[in-house]
C-alpha cells in the first residue's frame, strides 16, 4: 500500500515539474524587418494570451527567402513582400491560413486584400500587415545646398549621373533591394516596371552602372538613422522608414536644443512601387496554433493603429484607421490620394530564367562591373 503512494506521489510530482515546462514551450517565434513594430505591443500580446515572443530582424527580403527555401526555419510567423510571397507560395513553404482562428481579419481593409490577392488568390496564405511605396528620403536642405533650385519630386535627382554626383560628397545610400530598384529604373525608362524580358532587365542594369561610382552603400535599415544624424543626404528607401528618420531627427533636435535636420519623404512625379507586407506561416513552424494567435492579435483595430502610429506607415486594416494619428492618416505620402495612386505600380514575381538575370544585373550593379 504504502509503494502505491509512493508511486501515485511521484506521479503528481512528475505532473507538476512538467507543468511549468509545458508552459515556458507558449511560444511564438516571429521574423519580421527591423525597426516595424511597436515592441509594446509584444507584451500586450503575452499579457493577453500569455504566449511569448521571441523576436527576430532581417532587412531584406533576400535573406528570408533562403532561409524559408532551405526550410527548418524554426520560424512559426514571417513577413514576406507581395512578388517574394507569390514566389514562396508556388515553392509551397507556407501553411494555409486557418481563417476561423483569425476573427479579426473582418476588420482587414478589402482595397488592400484585394490587391494582396494578385500575389495570393483567394488570400489563402497571407494577411497584411503594412504597405506603402518606395521612394526618395532627403535632407532637404543639404540637397538644395548642391542642387539649387530644381524640382525634388523626380527620379532624375537618382538616375542622372550628373544630378547625383552633386550628392556624392554628403552622402548616398541605396536600397539593397533588385525588386525594388530594378522595376523603378525600368519606369524611369518608360518601359514596363513589371517587364520580364531580359532585355528590359538589362537596360536597367546599363542605367544603374552609370550612378553607381556615387553610391556610397547598398542599405536596407541603417539608412534610417544615417539620415537622422545628417550622415548623408539622399536615400533610396521605403517610405514609413523615412518618416520614422524624420521623427528621430526631431525627437533629437528637442534633446539638443538644435535645429531638427529636415527631411523629407517624395512619392517622384514618374511614379513609385506601391509593395505590401504579409504576415505568414511557415510550414513547417513548430507553433502554428500561436502564430494563427499572434497574427490575429496583430489585426486588432487598436494594435495594428498603434503600430502604424509607431512606424508611420499604412496598416493593411480599414478598422485602425479611427485610431491612427491624422498627421499619418492624412499624410498622401504615406495614404496616398487618388492622384497619387494613379502613379503607383506594383510588379509579381520574376520566372526563374529572369530571376537569374535579375540577380547577375543586381551583382554587376553592386560591384561596379
Amino acid at each position: 500500500m504504502s509503494r502505491l503512494l509512493t508511486t501515485i506521489a511521484a506521479g503528481l510530482l512528475a505532473a507538476l515539474a512538467i507543468a511549468p515546462a509545458s508552459a515556458q514551450e507558449k511560444v511564438v517565434n516571429v521574423y519580421n524587418w527591423s525597426d516595424y513594430i511597436d515592441e509594446s505591443v509584444l507584451e500586450e500580446f503575452t499579457k493577453e494570451t500569455g504566449i511569448k515572443v521571441r523576436y527576430d530582424v532581417f532587412d531584406s527580403n533576400e535573406v528570408l527567402e533562403t532561409k524559408l527555401l532551405g526550410g527548418k526555419t524554426g520560424y512559426d510567423v514571417v513577413v514576406p513582400t507581395g512578388s517574394f510571397l507569390q514566389r514562396q507560395i508556388q515553392a509551397g513553404v507556407f501553411l494555409k491560413l486557418d481563417k476561423a482562428k483569425l476573427p479579426n481579419i473582418q476588420y482587414q481593409w478589402p482595397l488592400i486584400s484585394d490587391r494582396l490577392a494578385v500575389y495570393d488568390p483567394g488570400n489563402e496564405y497571407a494577411v497584411n500587415y503594412m504597405w506603402g511605396t518606395t521612394g526618395i528620403g532627403m535632407n532637404v536642405d543639404k540637397v538644395k545646398e548642391r542642387l539649387g533650385d530644381i524640382p525634388l519630386n523626380s527620379w532624375d535627382i537618382i538616375f542622372k549621373p550628373e544630378i547625383l554626383k552633386k550628392l556624392k560628397d554628403c552622402g548616398i545610400y541605396m536600397l539593397d533591394g533588385p525588386e525594388e530598384i530594378i522595376p523603378t529604373a525600368l519606369r524611369y525608362l518608360g518601359k514596363d516596371p513589371n517587364s520580364k524580358d531580359p532585355k528590359d532587365i538589362e537596360e536597367a542594369g546599363k542605367l544603374l552602372a552609370k550612378i553607381r561610382p556615387f553610391i556610397k552603400k547598398f542599405d536596407s535599415s541603417g539608412y534610417i538613422n544615417a539620415l537622422a544624424g545628417g550622415d548623408i543626404c539622399i536615400a533610396t528607401g521605403w517610405s514609413g522608414d523615412v518618416f520614422q528618420a524624420k521623427a528621430r531627427a526631431e525627437e533629437a533636435a528637442e534633446k539638443t536644443g538644435k535645429p531638427a535636420i529636415n527631411i523629407e519623404y517624395v512619392i517622384p512625379k514618374e511614379g513609385a512601387l506601391m509593395w505590401f507586407d504579409n504576415f505568414a506561416i511557415p510550414k513547417d513552424a513548430p507553433h502554428p496554433d500561436e502564430a494563427l494567435a499572434f497574427i490575429n492579435f496583430m489585426m486588432k483595430p487598436e494594435i495594428a493603429a498603434k503600430n502604424s502610429n509607431y512606424i508611420s506607415y499604412a496598416s493593411g486594416s480599414e478598422g485602425a484607421q479611427q485610431f491612427i494619428d491624422k498627421a499619418i492618416l492624412d499624410n498622401p505620402a504615406i495614404y496616398p490620394d487618388k492622384e497619387t495612386q494613379g502613379k503607383l505600380f506594383t510588379v509579381t514575381t520574376y520566372p526563374q530564367k529572369v530571376q537569374r538575370v535579375v540577380t547577375r544585373t543586381w551583382s554587376d550593379f553592386k560591384r561596379g562591373k
